[in-house]
């Protein structure tokens, strides 16, 4: 669906301010909704938000459903009476530029179980009626994702293919039993994703009452190490004995690798999941849109065609397109849930049956300045080429800053980037040069990373495609975003006519 002329920034709860070592959902979150609400911002956009395993990523987390625990914020969890100000007064020296993912999980893990034990010994009875039906109204999903994690505690954090036949295959005996053994276990994981959604709600909410939509992030598949493969086997092209993937996703070579990108991700069985009426799908995205206003589909291309590897490849070279119900899949969606709220992400190789999928459903693209000027006018990311229903961006989470981009540019595209601008970087830098392209382009929304906001170099990038590790850890400390930025942010939304009409 088209959305009004609007502007928002890019920016993962995880890089917010805390002096827990981690961004979280408390007093930092806040501030930033402030800022964007004084600079007149519409859009908070994030990252998938869910429980991230190997590597920290939040495109690989043990559900497509559940929540980060590590978003949880302690502040919170002391105003709400589960933590006493003791709990959190001997905190260790955390960075307040990386996360340190291996200390911040420790420390936040011994602070849940203190806050669990204390919730079950003294919630009142409202308390527990509300994590009641939390519990019911979740449980399509959290059944299965509570027992999934309690196993893998149970199994010292290893995968469920490595489990005994019986748990990996889901034998009945066995599940009920370990329902049983790890109770405990279970109704902590529960507890934890009651905290993480009552605290994101009110985050939400918060956001919301300024006038701020949440554009969440839904990532096209799921992680191999899932509850959501363990628990839907059928719905994935997986070896009946080893639950090893037959097919695996990836992306042909390209922009980001020379030889592709092997994610690793089980394909699906999409013939399966149709003639279930799409309904795990359907499922998905009802619980996205039980958090967040607008939905970004990372990978759109994928529910077109995709790109599928065979068991046993080392990189995504030897791979083929395969065609999916997209199509069918979108209808079965919008028939369910009306017309959705949607952004595409079609980087990539694109084809027109691609663009002809996005445009039926009116979903907007994604415009990267970036990549506009390494080749001719007849390029789709330059401005004069963008059609109303897109969304611009300077860069991604998955590009260099822009500052960092500009300083590694081979002499050829700097020029052209340099006439395109007029031919010099204005006083306030390259940066705001191209936030300026951006927010002044016919592109409906134009979406800006943070750290293009503040002017950052390459050290404070999020992700570095193809890579496992090094990802994800930057925050940006709290005097960071102050007043003046928030002004000069606010004069150009005003200027290019992407401020909210009652307030502009």
């Amino acid at each position: 669906m088209p959305f009004p002329r609007s502007s928002g920034v890019l920016l993962h709860p995880t890089s917010l301010p805390s002096r827990f070592g981690i961004g979280d959902l408390g007093s930092g979150a806040k501030q930033f909704i402030d800022f964007l609400h004084s600079s007149l911002q519409q859009y908070w956009q994030v990252l998938p938000l869910g429980p991230t395993g190997f590597g920290n990523s939040p495109y690989m987390c043990y559900s497509a459903m559940a929540g980060n625990p590590l978003l949880i914020s302690p502040e919170k969890l002391v105003t709400d009476g589960l933590l006493s100000k003791d709990n959190v007064h001997d905190i260790p020296d955390f960075s307040p530029y990386r996360v340190d993912y291996d200390r911040v999980i420790e420390f936040k893990a011994n602070l849940f179980k203190t806050a669990c034990k204390n919730f079950i010994s003294g919630a009142t009875a409202e308390q527990k009626a509300d994590f009641e039906e939390f519990c019911h109204s979740k449980a399509y999903w959290l059944d299965d994702f509570a027992l999934f994690m309690a196993l893998k505690d149970a199994h010292g954090g290893d995968s469920w293919y490595a489990w005994s036949p019986e748990l990996m295959q889901r034998e009945p005996t066995a599940l009920s039993r370990a329902k049983s053994e790890l109770a405990e276990t279970i109704f902590y994981h529960k507890f934890i994703q009651y905290q993480f959604f009552h605290q994101w709600l009110e985050i939400k909410t918060y956001a919301n009452k300024k006038g701020i939509d949440i554009i969440g992030d839904i990532p096209i598949y799921v992680a191999h190490d899932s509850a959501d493969v363990w628990a839907n086997p059928d719905y994935f092209y997986l070896d009946e004995e080893t639950g090893e993937p037959t097919q695996m996703a990836g992306v042909p070579p390209d922009y980001f690798s020379e030889t592709g990108q092997l994610w690793g991700n089980p394909i699906y069985h999409w013939e399966r999941l149709q003639k279930q009426g799409f309904k795990w799908w359907i499922q998905r995205f009802e619980a996205m849109l039980d958090y967040v206003d607008i939905i970004r589909i990372d990978h759109f291309r994928g529910f077109e065609a995709f790109w599928s590897v065979p068991q046993g490849e080392e990189t995504a070279i030897n791979g083929k397109w395969v065609k999916a119900p997209g199509e069918e899949l979108f209808k079965a969606i919008r028939q369910k849930l009306g017309k959705l709220p949607v952004l595409a992400e079609d980087l990539g190789v694109i084809t027109p049956d691609v663009e002809a999928l996005r445009d039926e459903f009116e979903f907007p693209g994604m415009k990267v300045l970036q990549f506009a000027f390494g080749s001719d006018p007849g390029n789709p990311f330059l401005p004069f080429n963008f059609p109303r229903n897109c969304v611009v961006y300077t860069g991604t989470h998955d590009n260099d800053t822009t500052l960092s981009w500009f300083n590694n540019l081979n002499d050829w595209e700097r020029r052209n980037l340099l006439l395109y601008l007029g031919g010099s970087i204005s006083q306030d830098g390259i940066h705001w040069d191209l936030i300026r392209l951006a927010l002044s382009s016919v592109a409906n929304q134009a979406i800006i990373p943070l750290q293009d906001v503040l002017g950052y170099g390459g050290d404070t990038r999020m992700n570095f495609p193809g890579t496992d590790t090094g990802n994800w850890e930057w925050r940006y400390h709290e005097d960071a975003i102050h007043q003046s930025l928030s002004e000069k942010l606010r004069d150009l939304t005003v200027l290019f006519g992407r401020a909210p009409l009652s307030k502009g």
